[in-house]
Parts: structure tokens; C-alpha cells; sequence
């Protein structure tokens, strides 16, 4: 019923396995990737019929994860998956932008790949095998799709590199670095660092290119094991329309890339572009995608002859020339931090607003169920490239470019402990021509500084491009859009004084070498390093003290048996104290109580109450004590609102007395001393020889946790006041107000 082919390898110690021939036999070509318990589905399907007017590949990329995998229900009211996840939406980009540069630039037949994980091990990354099993599925399709590719990640304890570490081991790692590559190019790059040196992260990438080489042979020898289909597509020629275009448009063309400013350069090229459409399109056997083709490529010819030959680029730049900064910050008074960062025409607004724990991002994937107390919420309007356009949920590179920034961010963030606040962190891209994101790294570092959030040290970042012809090549700084569109690599490089803590490389060839990937990384650090400087001419260190309106937070340890005390029977005590100070309460497990407030007093407030509830009496201390009961033998108070003591009819005064009920009744507020406390927590109180005064009581410091609206007032006994019996029998008469 099944042909059924396998095949695998030991890789590291992890024997990873490719199978075909058993499940999705209606897709193009499907593949199971088996690591462990980890098996993903990788499916191939693609259309035959090619659309007419397409200018672009129309490639989809689907990863999914469903909770069935690792045997979990989904969270939520709704037991079944919604919309991708952004773990699902960053790993689908991370599949995108490694097999695209791939497909031939003729190919426009719709193409969809859907990877599924079917069970999961959660201490397996799934990223890099579904990179695997995608390569491998598209090597056995009909898809014109002739390199072998493969995948890998790396990470480096303490200064030691490990390939493809466990989940567990890559949470202590300084760096994450994953890299796709073909047998002889690295064609995608992705990592997060924690400021490590630059030849460090290159002897990373390194030691992943020679990692790959055993990935790669596998998929080759499992292709070759496997009824590979012919190729089946559509192609399209051009070398005629090329010829005519180039003849009739180039002195245009080139005129038009003479134009430093974006707008009217644009706007030119548009023009050219409709008066060839109208006199080509009239003639017969016009073909609209070989039109498109063509004249993209001239396009993207006569931009890098431009710039190889001259060295001049389009806006007038040299290659390491970087546009004009111009840095502001606390430009909206209302938020708790503020900045504005243009670069060139490249333009971000962010702000920053602090939280509670309360306020951090829940996220529940098949990984398990974490709080991110980081957010970085990246928005690209239509307005900032001056084009039309509805607002609409972040798409798919908004979700990546916040992410991107978030890497190079996360390595200068303070402790827990040291800023217990939830961050968010807003960045609206107000202008764009190339390299928003980084952008955005440095708007948020101006940001968080004004905002006096304590980070370790400035952050900046910088895209590098690259316009290679046959064995020359010249490498850019700061790109701007057309660069990014016409040249062949976007490399985005985010870096302190130290070291780097984020890069990302896409290609739009078949891969480029180690020795070119090192250049523009030291090229891109030296980059970083100028725009650093431009922004400690405005501010060089976080802001002493938060923003005036930013809300207040402390953080205390308590003794974890106290912890119900201040929680309550059914959250009782700790509902009471919020609504009453107008605070916020966190309490972890390990003692660890956080209090938020909008202000001093509502945070003072909070903090006594909780103060007094896990405050243990001390011998020989007083305090004041709320009768609870009255025995025959003494009665019974509250102190510290948890603690309950015996006065013991002997410690209410020396004297003897007559009725204890005629002294004290329950509700009544004294003042006690402590006398003793045993190993159970039991505490003997005394009345004898302390001022029971009313003004003493107020005094004292107490919180009764019962509502206002519940509080009783009853009057204060004096010790003058107290009746007892003399030795003559004289029996005093009672006080009316007892």
C-alpha cells in the first residue's frame, strides 16, 4: 500500500531521520522529519497554471503547531488553535527567507508549504528541522528548486560553541545563532547575542557552515533513494524583451537613478514604466510577466553599474557614508518615556510605558506557558512610504521586525531585581526608505533612557547591503529601500560599545561566503559605533529617577509561610488591601512580594499593611491589640492583624478584679506588651505597666484589614478607670460608659 522510503543519520549524537511515501500522498511531495520524539510533517504543493501580471514569487510559508503534540489542550475558552502564534509566524519567515533566494527568478507559480509538528519534545528545537524537512520535500517536488540546503543552530557557554544545544542548554546560552547554507554559501543568518565579540560570532558561523555539510549529504542521498519528479513549470523568456527594453529604456533609466531624492526618483521611474507598458502592451504576443521581469532587471543592472563603476550610490552616499541623525527624546509629555530617531528618511516614534507583573505577555504555545515581562510592538502604516492603506493587525514582518528588535534590546536589560517593571515598548514608523527595524533599536534605547528604565549601555543598529558581480563586490552602509530591493543581501547588525547583540542576514542570490559575511559585519559594528556616538551627544546613560507619571513599584521578601497571611482565605485579605490603597500586588513563590502603586501614598499605604500582617511579635515590644474574646480566665486579642495572644487575668493589671466583663469586651482596642512566644507561634500578652492612653493607641502603628463601613468605634479604658476589689471589701460602683 505505502512505498516507503527512509533515511538517516547520527548528527551530533541525535539521530534525525527522513521519511516519505506514507503520509500526504495527494501533496506535491511531503516529508516527516523524526528527532527524538519530535516528528514534523513538511508538504509541498504547488500550482501548474501560471498567472498572468504577477512581479513577485508567490511563495506561502505555514508553520504550525498544534497542542495535540505535545498532549495539551489549547488555552482559552475555545478549545481549538486560532490564529498563528507569534512563535508559528517568526519560524514560517525563518523557512521563508532560507529557501526563496533559492527558486529561479522566472518561476511564479504559486508555491504553498505547510510544515506541521505532529509530537513534540520539549527540549528539541524545532526550528532548524523544519528548515530540514522543508529542503528536503522541496529537492523530491516538481519545483525547479536545485540546491541542497540545510539548517543548523549554535549556541556558546561560556565561550565554548555547541551545536544544535537542547532548550534547556540554549536559556544559558550568550548567544543563538541559526544559519541555513548551501553546500558552499550561507544564505540566512539569525541571532541573538549577548554583546559577544564579532570574531567570535563569525568563528559561530563558521563552525555552522561545516556543521551542515552532514544535513546536506543526507538530503542528497535520500534524494537520490527517492522517484524524483521532473521538473514542471512554465518558463518564462525575456532575453528578447530585455534586449529591447535595454535599447529603448537604459538612458532613461539611468537618468532617473541620478535623482537623489526617493520621491521624485520614484515618481520618474513610475513614469517611465507606464509609457513602455502602453506601446508594448499594444503589440502582439506581449507577455505582462516577461515585461515585468525584464524591466526589473534592467532596473536593478544599471543601479549596481552605477554604483560598481562609480562608487557612487543613488542619494550621492559613498558606501560606508551613513545619512544625517537627528535624535530627540521626552517629546510626548504624558507617556513615561519618549524618543524620536530619524535617520535619512528613515523615521521611528517610540515610547515606553512600565507595568505591574500583572501587565506582562502571557504565552501559551506547545513550549508550555510563559510570561514575557519584555514587549516590543513594532507598527509600519501605509503613510510612512506614502502610499494608501488601511490599518489592519500586524502582519507577518511587523510581528518579525518587533522581534528582531527585541533581540538586540534583550541583552541591555536590567535585572529582575533590580526593575521589577512589565516594558512595553511602542515603535511607530513614521518614514521609512530602508531598515525600519534598526531604526526602532535605536528610537527604543533613546526611549528606555529617558524613561530612567536602568539599562546596562546603549544599543544601536544598522542594515548593510551588498551589489555583487561576478568577482566584484562592494558592501554598504545604512541601506535605503532601493539598495534593499535591488541589491543582493540585507544585513542588519545591532551592537553596543562592547560587542553585538543581534544580526539577521536575507539574500536575494544563491548564497554568499564566510570571508564576504565577516567584512560586512565589521563594516556594520563600525556603523553601530558612529550612531552611538550621535546619541550620547544627546544622552549617554538612563535618567536618574522615572518619569513623574510613571507608576511606582517595590519589591519585598517575606517569609514564605507568610505568604497565605497575606493572600487570605479565597484572596480575601489581598483583595481588601488593593481595593483599599488602590495598589497592585504580586506574589511569587519564593517570597518575593511585588507592590504597585500610581503613586507614593498608595504604595506607602500597601506596604505598612503588608508590613504589619508578616511582622512576627518581638518580646518585650508593644503593640496595639483588638479583643476578640473575653473569657473567664483573660481574653483573647488580635495583634499585627494575624497574630492572636492570651491576656491572662493576671496581666491585665496588679490589682484583683471583680468582673473582667466590666473591663474588657470584644471589639475593644488596647495596648499589649509581648512577653512570650513559643515554638507554635503562640503569643502571652500583658496589659500591666503599659500607657493606655488614647493617644498612645492612635499612635501605634495598625491597619485593621475589616472595611471601614465594618469598623466599630469603642471607647478606651484608662488603668484609673479599672475596677478592682480592695482588701477592705469595698466594691466600686460601675461606669456608665462600661
Amino acid at each position: 500500500m505505502f512505498n516507503v522510503i527512509k533515511n538517516s543519520i547520527d548528527w551530533n549524537g541525535k539521530i534525525i531521520e527522513l521519511e516519505t511515501g506514507k503520509i500526504a500522498r495527494n501533496a506535491s511531495s511531503s516529508v516527516t522529519v523524526r528527532v527524538d520524539d519530535t516528528i514534523l510533517l513538511c508538504t509541498v504543493t504547488f500550482s501548474k497554471d501560471l498567472k498572468e501580471s504577477l512581479d513577485f514569487f508567490p511563495l506561502s510559508v505555514h508553520y504550525i503547531e498544534k497542542h495535540y503534540a505535545a498532549g495539551k489542550f489549547p488555552g482559552g475558552f475555545i478549545k481549538r488553535e486560532g490564529k498563528a502564534s507569534d512563535r508559528e509566524t517568526l519560524i514560517s519567515r525563518l523557512i521563508d527567507r532560507s529557501i526563496r533566494p533559492l527558486f529561479p527568478e522566472d518561476f511564479l507559480h504559486e508555491v504553498s508549504i505547510i510544515c506541521q509538528v505532529l509530537s513534540y519534545d520539549n527540549n528539541i528545537a524545532t526550528d532548524i528541522y523544519a528548515i530540514i524537512g522543508v529542503a528536503a520535500a522541496l529537492k523530491i517536488a516538481a519545483v525547479p528548486f536545485e540546491h541542497t540546503l540545510g539548517a543548523v543552530k549554535v549556541a556558546m557557554i561560556n565561550g565554548e560553541l555547541k551545536i544544535n544545544p537542547s532548550i534547556e542548554t540554549l536559556k544559558k546560552s550568550e548567544l543563538d545563532l541559526v544559519i541555513a547554507a548551501t553546500k558552499n554559501s550561507v544564505l540566512m543568518v539569525e541571532s541573538s547575542a549577548k554583546e559577544v565579540n564579532e570574531d567570535k560570532l563569525i568563528s559561530a558561523i563558521e563552525l555552522a557552515h561545516q556543521s551542515i555539510q552532514p544535513v546536506i549529504d543526507l538530503i542528497e542521498d535520500f534524494t537520490k533513494a527517492t522517484q524524483q519528479q521532473p521538473t514542471c513549470y512554465t518558463k518564462i523568456n525575456i532575453s528578447e524583451m530585455y534586449k529591447s527594453l535595454d535599447g529603448e529604456l537604459r538612458d532613461s533609466v539611468n537618468n532617473a537613478y541620478k535623482i537623489n531624492k526617493r520621491e521624485e526618483r520614484d515618481l520618474n521611474l513610475r513614469g517611465i514604466y507606464q509609457e513602455a507598458y502602453k506601446k508594448y502592451s499594444a503589440l502582439p504576443g506581449f507577455e505582462l510577466n516577461a515585461f515585468n521581469i525584464a524591466y526589473k532587471k534592467l532596473k536593478r543592472v544599471i543601479m549596481r553599474d552605477k554604483i560598481l563603476s562609480d562608487n557612487v550610490r543613488l542619494d550621492g552616499r559613498s558606501a560606508e557614508e551613513i545619512r544625517k541623525i537627528h535624535c530627540e527624546i521626552n517629546i510626548l509629555p504624558r507617556t513615561h518615556g519618549s524618543a524620536l530617531f530619524t535617520r535619512g528618511e528613515t523615521q521611528s516614534l517610540s515610547t515606553v510605558t512600565l507595568g505591574s507583573a500583572q501587565d506582562a505577555q502571557m504565552r501559551d504555545d506547545i513550549t508550555g506557558i510563559s510570561n514575557d515581562k519584555f514587549i516590543l510592538h513594532y507598527n509600519f502604516p501605509s503613510y510612512s512610504v506614502g502610499e494608501v492603506g488601511i490599518p489592519r493587525i500586524p502582519n507577518r514582518r511587523e510581528i518579525g521586525h518587533g522581534k528582531l528588535a527585541i533581540k538586540a534590546l534583550d541583552a541591555i536589560l536590567p535585572e529582575k531585581e533590580e526593575f521589577p517593571y512589565t516594558i512595553r515598548i511602542v515603535s511607530e514608523i513614521t518614514e521609512s526608505n530602508g531598515s525600519s527595524s534598526m531604526a526602532t533599536v535605536c528610537a527604543a534605547t533613546l526611549s528606555m533612557m529617558d524613561a530612567g528604565i536602568p539599562i546596562k549601555t546603549p544599543v544601536t543598529g544598522i542594515a548593510m547591503g551588498l551589489i555583487r558581480h561576478n568577482d566584484r563586490y562592494i558592501i554598504l552602509s545604512d541601506i535605503s529601500g532601493d539598495e534593499d530591493a535591488l541589491g543582493d543581501m540585507d544585513l542588519k547588525v545591532s551592537s553596543t560599545k562592547k560587542g553585538i547583540t543581534a544580526l539577521q542576514m536575507d539574500i536575494k542570490v544563491d548564497g554568499i561566503t564566510i570571508d564576504t559575511i565577516k567584512k560586512a559585519i565589521l563594516q556594520g559594528r563600525n556603523g553601530c559605533l558612529h550612531i552611538l556616538s550621535k546619541i550620547n551627544q544627546l544622552i549617554s546613560k538612563p535618567k536618574d529617577s522615572l518619569n513623574i507619571h510613571a507608576p511606582r513599584i517595590k519589591t519585598i521578601r517575606v517569609q514564605k509561610d507568610k505568604i497565605r497571611d497575606i493572600i487570605g482565605p479565597g484572596g480575601k485579605s489581598i483583595k481588601d488591601i488593593c481595593e483599599r490603597t488602590g495598589a497592585k500586588i504580586d506574589i511569587e513563590d519564593d517570597g518575593n512580594v511585588s507592590i504597585f502603586a500610581s503613586n507614593e501614598k498608595s504604595l506607602e499605604d500597601a506596604l505598612s499593611i503588608i508590613s504589619e500582617i508578616t511582622t512576627t511579635p518581638e518580646i518585650g515590644k508593644i503593640y496595639k491589640a483588638q479583643i476578640n474574646k473575653v473569657v473567664e480566665f483573660g481574653a483573647f486579642a488580635n495583634l499585627l492583624g494575624n497574630f492572636e495572644g492570651l491576656i491572662h487575668v493576671s496581666e491585665i493589671t496588679d490589682r484583683n478584679i471583680n468582673d473582667i466583663n466590666a473591663i474588657l469586651s470584644k471589639g475593644m482596642y488596647v495596648n499589649v506588651r509581648c512577653v512570650n512566644k513559643d515554638n507554635r507561634g503562640k503569643v502571652k500578652l500583658s496589659m500591666k505597666n503599659v500607657d493606655q492612653t488614647e493617644e498612645l493607641i492612635n499612635s501605634l502603628p495598625w491597619k485593621n484589614l475589616m472595611k471601614e463601613k465594618a469598623r466599630k468605634s469603642y471607647p478606651v479604658k484608662r488603668d484609673s478607670d479599672f475596677p478592682y476589689r480592695r482588701r477592705t471589701s469595698v466594691k466600686p460602683q460601675r461606669e456608665n460608659n462600661c
